[in-house]
């Protein structure tokens, strides 16, 4: 079926999936930079405030293994068009909300249909490009959209609430979920999917949904707000891996199983999930507090924010998409990553070296081109590795496991390394620091963790993930993937 697409439409189509999702990864970052106003404008208190990102968070992170794996079942085409729906028309009462309860209400309604479009994107892809090495490129893309969207989004989210206001951080969705449905339609081939009946699992897409779902809630609410010991965090946490291994459990008797538990046989589908949640957790020490230390420490605004994260986004393109694809065709995809990870290590270990008084360009510039080398290699490739060895009918099971850990991942990397940072900072402000003083020992800390999750998931990616192999000597059955 996909060998009826033109060479030229794959390309295409493929950059539509990902206006896709640089629209839903765009929206995590761009909403934060809009907080302030939002807060003033409707009436938010600083801690309902955190509702506006935990709704969406919660859902998205939530739904995004069910997604993946319905999307098989389904099939993908259908859920990314129904993804795009929700969010579209989710992003339109956002942006025309007037009260608390009506914003948030749809932004956990956001995050169900970034779900649904994300969770299938990967298995789209990798079925669309059966050949290695246009394989290989076509995931460089993406790893370049998934990855560095985000910093894009600081740019946006600071010029669109300066120069316009909120609402229009949601009402830019609009136009993009239209034309990106409207292109999808014409250019993606329409996939049957395996039939329901092959995971008609009601039973285990609650419990997994559940599990996620209040996993996602305990790391983003009682352990950012009250600490990993309170008592709260810990009942909720023990419930979410409770609901999990009962997840587990059903899924190993199932007669139909929504998950299959031997995808997990693959060691580069383990590994490379173990890692993600290690190397966004850590990575999020970057992205998340380093806009913090520009904006309390060096006196950033939104819009400085945005432009100081630009040449990452630059350099992160240059190399997703130009020296990716021949590095991971030439060495093999675990080859490539262990040293891109390398390089996010050393990035953040030193931005742990940064000054109060920090000067852009020799504290901020080197980091940003270490970190956007080191990303820019390093997630095409452990994306190429999460899908394979992954039959043709789970590759939406893959993808949507993949961008699931990756949540869990930032999720958990925000709630450890923000609190470590505010302990940190209150620490010294007690022992007479100044408040600038302060924040960057704070940050400082919470860097050096980052950099030390960072180097957990090399030393996983080296004792786990199989042994290099390079991109043009895997086979591939044509035939398999033509009838996915």
């Amino acid at each position: 079926m996909m060998q009826a697409m033109t060479d030229r439409n794959r390309w295409i189509a493929l950059y539509v999936l990902c206006a896709g999702v640089l629209m839903i990864v765009l929206d995590v970052t761009i909403v934060n930079v809009a907080l302030p106003s939002i807060k003033e404008d409707l009436g938010f208190t600083q801690s309902s405030l955190a509702w506006v990102v935990n709704a969406y968070l919660i859902a998205f992170g939530g739904l995004l293994l069910l997604a993946g794996r319905l999307g098989d079942l389904v099939g993908r085409r259908t859920m990314f068009l129904a993804g795009l729906v929700v969010f579209t028309v989710a992003s339109a009462v956002c942006g025309a909300a007037q009260s608390e309860v009506m914003l948030v209400a749809a932004r956990f309604v956001q995050g169900v249909g970034g779900a649904m479009t994300s969770a299938v994107v990967l298995g789209m892809i990798v079925t669309m490009f059966p050949e290695p090495r246009d394989r290989a490129k076509a995931i460089g893309v993406y790893g370049f959209v998934a990855s560095g969207g985000g910093t894009v989004g600081l740019l946006a989210g600071g010029i669109l609430t300066q120069t316009i206001n909120w609402h229009w951080i949601f009402f830019v969705n609009i136009p993009i979920g239209v034309a990106t449905a409207l292109l999808a339609t014409r250019l993606i081939e329409r996939d049957k999917g395996i039939g329901l009946d092959k995971g008609a699992d009601v039973p285990g897409a609650v419990l997994v949904t559940s599990a996620l779902m209040l996993g996602v809630y305990t790391i983003v609410k009682p352990a950012a707000e009250d600490g990993w010991g309170a008592t709260t965090t810990l009942v909720l946490g023990a419930a979410s891996i409770v609901l999990l291994g009962l997840f587990i459990l059903r899924e190993a008797t199932a007669r139909t199983p929504l998950v299959p538990l031997s995808i997990f046989r693959s060691r580069n589908v383990s590994g490379a999930n173990a890692i993600q949640v290690l190397l966004v957790a850590g990575m999020f020490g970057m992205f998340f507090l380093g806009s913090l230390y520009l904006e309390q420490v060096l006196g950033y605004d939104a819009l400085q924010i945005g432009l100081a994260f630009l040449p990452a986004t630059l350099v992160m393109g240059f190399m997703s998409l130009q020296v990716s694809e021949p590095l991971i065709t030439r060495f093999g995809p675990r080859t490539v990553l262990l040293p891109g990870m390398v390089l996010v290590a050393a990035a953040l270990a030193l931005f742990a070296q940064a000054p109060v008084d920090g000067n852009y360009w020799r504290d901020v510039f080197p980091v940003m081109i270490v970190l956007a080398l080191g990303i820019g290699v390093s997630f095409p490739a452990l994306m190429g590795l999460a899908m394979s060895g992954v039959e043709p009918q789970e590759a939406g099971l893959a993808s949507g496991l993949i961008n699931a850990t990756a949540q869990v991942g930032g999720a958990l990397g925000l709630a450890v390394l923000a609190t470590v940072s505010s302990t940190r900072t209150s620490n010294l402000r007690e022992a007479g620091e100044s408040v600038a003083s302060a924040l960057t020992g704070g940050y400082h800390l919470a860097f050096y963790i980052g950099a030390a999750l960072v180097v957990g998931a090399l030393i996983v990616a080296a004792l786990v993930l199989e042994a290099p192999r390079r991109v043009d000597e895997v086979p591939v059955d044509a035939a398999e993937i033509e009838a996915a």
